[in-house]
């Protein structure tokens, strides 16, 4: 059995700091990464940028103050609230059914503030938090969490040998095409690995392209985004060939994890 991936508290690339949160002083990192080819980095790069976290100004914003109205804008010209509070508070009764179902070392892909990261560190799991924003990265470190700047597509330290992926608050989503991210998720996890799935509430597989907003005009660059519920998800999971339910007998396993009671407001 491999070791799980060391995991040190990372320093994210240089934002500019909020002068209400004193910045911490924390060590290089330690984990070794693997090489890098042209073709590799030109693709990392591509799905960096359509991931485009780093350009939409609202999401920066917000995550720098921890305070909303924040909105994702379809071009229909309708959209869905995004609960930046929530996000950067600590978890709820129903992220907690999520973190009690972690085992061994952790990856959360698009952490976010890193509400998941401190909780599981809490519980003396190894966990790693990546985001495609530095302000986000910026402040996982500041909790306490363990961050990189980094996209889901780029190279990232223990691939292939996490126990357990997230992708919660509707980041199954991230690059608008859920076979090609879970693809790549099965990269990472370990064999008998876990991925663990926040979906929509109800039966939805749609691809988008939408942007954040701040309900009062401003708007960030438009990216492609997906949303799913759980029974679009495990057919696509089905598909890739490297995931399957809980349970299947497959080397993987894939579950997804329903919003219950009312729905919530995440991307998904």
């Amino acid at each position: 059995m491999s070791a799980p991936p060391r995991v040190p508290r990372t320093r994210p690339e240089p934002v500019a700091p909020d002068p209400a949160v004193p910045e911490p002083t924390v060590p290089e990192p330690t984990v070794s990464e693997p090489a890098v080819s042209e073709s590799a980095a030109a693709e990392a790069l591509d799905a960096h940028e359509e991931h485009a976290w780093s350009r939409c100004d609202p999401w920066s914003a917000a995550l720098r103050s921890g305070r909303g109205p924040l909105y994702l804008h379809r071009e229909d010209g309708t959209r869905h609230p995004l609960d930046i509070e929530r996000w950067c508070a600590a978890p709820d009764a129903a992220d907690r059914t999520v973190i009690e179902r972690c085992r061994g070392s952790v990856l959360d892909i698009g952490c976010g503030p890193g509400r998941f990261l401190v909780a599981l560190a809490e519980r003396r799991l190894t966990a790693l938090g990546i985001d495609a924003n530095p302000h986000a990265v910026a402040r996982a470190v500041r909790a306490g969490g363990g961050a990189l700047c980094r996209s889901v597509f780029a190279p990232l330290p223990g691939t292939g040998s996490w126990h357990t992926a997230l992708l919660v608050d509707g980041n199954i989503g991230i690059g608008g095409d859920p076979p090609r991210l879970l693809r790549r998720t099965a990269e990472l996890v370990r064999p008998g690995g876990t991925l663990l799935v926040e979906t929509a509430a109800h039966a939805l597989d749609e691809r988008l392209s939408v942007r954040v907003g701040d309900g009062r005009g401003v708007h960030g660059t438009p990216f492609p985004w997906a949303r799913l519920g759980s029974t679009a998800l495990l057919r696509h999971a089905e598909e890739t060939g490297a995931w399957a339910k809980a349970g299947s007998g497959r080397p993987v396993a894939a579950a997804s994890w329903p919003c219950a009671g009312p729905e919530r407001p995440p991307f998904g």
